[in-house]
């Protein structure tokens, strides 16, 4: 009997690391289309800030924070000099506002005694070592805050993890891990080149309208044969439930 070594090698291929990202990337395009970035860059500061107001909220909770804390202090400084009550006030719709006044005011206090003003400066030299080096020595900053900087205001190559990114790629067996801290590290350098934020954005899609936390909507779900989830099967057996659900296309970091 023949064996078709080629047609084996693809089998492999499909189901290894690389081929399970590739078939993601692929299948998520063809259904939410290929994401792009807007064509001006956002101040890492900015993105900074914002994606710490993003922390356990919903991105159009923590817009509407953003957006009334730079209308409240237009400028970094004016943010820093002010009290922290005045800070949470402001960003109050975002919730957690006592604790994010406080890590906003020492993380401006600590970037003008690092970097002489309200300014990243700098930033744009380092590589996405230092910048996640850096970026996480600050209070409150964690590895998916200083990745997103590097993704969406510098547009480097580098992948973010939140808890639907966790979520998804534990569920198709592209990793075993434990925390979105260790997916981040996992997945570093297995993204295809300029696949970085289509692959980040479609995937955060996908956690909202079909990976869902809760009662995931495994029958309609485009990746099901690839799928690890022990539970596919009894989630693509359920009735689906209607239920309104916010813009699932909205990415605040895609407005900083």
């Amino acid at each position: 009997m023949k064996i078709n070594n080629g047609a084996v090698s693809d089998a492999k291929l499909k189901h290894s690391v690389k081929g399970k990202i590739d078939v993601a990337i692929e299948t998520l395009e063809q259904l939410q289309g290929t994401p792009q970035q807007k064509h001006q860059r956002a101040d890492p500061l900015d993105m900074l800030i914002g994606t710490l107001l993003s922390q356990n909220t919903n991105d159009k909770n923590s817009h509407q924070a953003y957006i009334q804390l730079r209308k409240k202090f237009p400028t970094w400084k004016n943010a820093a000099e002010a009290s922290v009550s005045a800070i949470a006030a402001a960003i109050r719709v975002g919730g957690m506002k006592n604790q994010k006044s406080r890590r906003i005011k020492k993380l401006l206090h600590e970037i003008h005694r690092q970097f002489g003003g309200y300014k990243l400066k700098g930033i744009e030299r380092w590589d996405n070592k230092k910048i996640i080096e850096r970026l996480t020595s600050f209070d409150g900053i964690g590895y998916k805050t200083a990745a997103c900087v590097a993704l969406f205001s510098l547009r480097r190559e580098i992948f973010p993890v939140d808890t639907h990114i966790h979520r998804i790629l534990n569920r198709l067996g592209i990793v075993r891990t434990k925390t979105p801290d260790k997916t981040f590290e996992a997945m570093q350098g297995k993204i295809p080149e300029g696949k970085s934020y289509s692959f980040h954005t479609n995937l955060i899609r996908f956690g909202r309208t079909v990976c869902l936390a809760q009662r995931p909507r495994c029958g309609i779900c485009p990746l099901f044969d690839e799928c690890a989830f022990p539970e596919k099967e009894k989630f693509a057996a359920a009735k689906l439930l209607a239920g309104k659900r916010r813009d699932p296309n909205f990415m605040l970091l895609d407005e900083i």
